[in-house]
């Protein structure tokens, strides 16, 4: 491992090589369980960034003439050492970011998943012929790479989201420059020293640091042709007029307040154990959890389905990721987001919700400094209610209560985001009335987190996301390449 925890110093990857950082100005990674400090984050300079750009425009010609097969080639082989190295960038990311172990090896193996796609890219980048479209004339469509391409990834999912993108865009023949979260860079380094391994050839992946300053850099350089975003919506939607501007392809995916309905009829112990999963596993640091719970009719005149996520949701044991044996659910990754969702809480007080688990009284015994908080359940949200309209991004579920589907679906609807939603019932219509008339690019039916799968894309609507297609499969071979369409006439 190139950069050791304890080490205290993340460096760039540029042209081949890992550079030390040239300037004291960052911010400092600690372990979120315990507050020790595990790393230096420091920002690179402009300079640093252009030579990341610079190193990426010098490899693209020559990766961009190396025969698909061949980048596959690079992907099998890392495919293969992020495998055998599984544990050890799990035992990474559950020390910069505080997830539970089995969450640390999940948020990697989707990740993987991508890889795996990216390995069929012979397959996703053939093009499309027919031949005497008019009178003798032919025409073809084949794809080809866009050249420097850049992404910058969020810190709740330091694995997965930067295999969503790299693997695509570098095996359509692409190179690449990988911003991570300041907050969680070491298990993207980790992942990037693996693929280095492979032989890939310099610059065709690359490595920067920073926060807003690297990646206006990314944006402001006309040499990034096209560059993926994953973060809060605000900041989504201006990365998406920032690189209109620019004339770059962009895609920006946002923030999320994901809805799941609970039909009467819905299964109570699965569906009150799927809630738990998606509100609070991953400490409600996902934009796919479950952050209300619509009860509808009975579901929400007894409180049946109520108790039984309670119940479960006041059993949860907070303690370090490492030791899921004696765990269920870890601290948030770092102070500043304790801090605002403890403001959530106090807020959501105020306007009149009806706490019924306050998460802020739990906290872990075994690990007094880390930024833990307990999860909590609000009933009675009103939907004018800041518990109902913000994205809080921490173990906070807040239950709203009406009549019917209709009326379920309509406050769906009137959510500014889209990113996913669910319904839990036994029955088919309901399921498939919730399922055409939700307002999201993901719908789950009796699954509280539904993430497809590949070859199908994640992607968001509404505020959930900004610019052209989703993040995986089909739709990423294509935002990572273009099409050239060839008419030809021979006499």
């Amino acid at each position: 491992m190139d950069v050791e925890i304890g080490e205290k110093i993340c460096r760039n990857f540029i042209g081949g090589r890992w550079t030390s950082p040239r300037s004291d100005h960052g911010r400092q990674a600690v372990d979120p369980a315990t507050g020790e400090l595990i790393a230096k984050v420091t920002e690179s300079t402009q300079e640093e960034i252009r030579e990341a750009v610079n190193a990426a425009e010098h490899a693209a010609p020559q990766w961009a003439a190396t025969p698909v097969k061949d980048r596959a080639s690079y992907l099998m082989k890392f495919n293969a050492l992020i495998e055998r190295h599984l544990d050890e960038l799990a035992e990474i990311l559950v020390l910069e970011h505080g997830k539970m172990l089995p969450e640390a090896k999940g948020d990697i193996l989707r990740g993987k998943e991508v890889v795996e796609f990216a390995c069929g890219m012979p397959d996703l980048m053939r093009g499309e012929a027919l031949f005497d479209i008019a009178s003798q004339v032919d025409v073809r469509m084949v794809r080809e790479p866009l050249g420097v391409t850049a992404g910058a990834t969020p810190y709740n999912f330091p694995a997965m989201i930067p295999l969503w993108m790299l693997p695509i865009s570098i095996a359509c023949g692409n190179t690449f420059i990988l911003k991570p979260s300041d907050r969680t860079p070491m298990t993207s380094i980790r992942l990037v020293e693996l693929l280095a391994e492979t032989g890939l050839p310099p610059g065709v992946v690359n490595v920067v640091h920073g926060a807003g300053d690297a990646m206006e850099a990314l944006m402001e350089d006309r040499r990034v042709r096209a560059i993926s975003f994953v973060g809060s919506s605000a900041v989504a939607e201006q990365v998406y007029r920032r690189c209109a501007e620019e004339g770059k392809r962009v895609l920006a995916l946002g923030g999320a307040k994901n809805h799941t309905v609970v039909m009467p009829d819905a299964d109570l112990d699965k569906t009150a154990d799927a809630v738990i999963q998606s509100a609070f596993g991953c400490t409600g640091q996902r934009c796919m959890a479950t952050a209300v719970m619509i009860l509808v009719g009975d579901a929400a005149s007894q409180n049946r389905f109520l108790k039984a996520v309670v119940d479960r949701a006041a059993a949860l044991r907070l303690g370090h990721g490492l030791h899921p044996d004696k765990y269920d659910m870890g601290p948030l990754t770092f102070e500043a987001l304790r801090d605002r969702v403890l403001r959530h809480i106090h807020f959501g007080c105020q306007e009149g919700a009806n706490l019924v688990l306050d998460g802020r009284k739990k906290f872990s015994r075994d690990y007094p400094n880390g930024f833990f908080i307990g999860a909590s359940v609000f009933d009675h949200v009103g939907l004018e209610m800041s518990l109902a309209q913000e994205e809080i991004f921490g173990p906070v579920l807040s239950v709203v209560r009406v009549p019917t589907l209709d009326e379920a679906i309509a406050v769906e609807n009137r959510n500014p985001y889209g990113n996913g939603a669910s319904i839990f019932t036994a029955g088919g219509a309901a399921a498939r009335t919730f399922a055409r008339r939700a307002s999201a690019g993901m719908i789950g039916v009796n699954v509280g987190v539904p993430v497809p799968r590949d070859p199908y894309a994640f992607g968001g609507w509404n505020r959930s996301a900004f610019g052209a297609g989703d993040i995986t499969g089909t739709a990423a071979v294509r935002f990572w390449s273009r099409d050239k369409k060839i008419t030809e006439r021979w006499f």
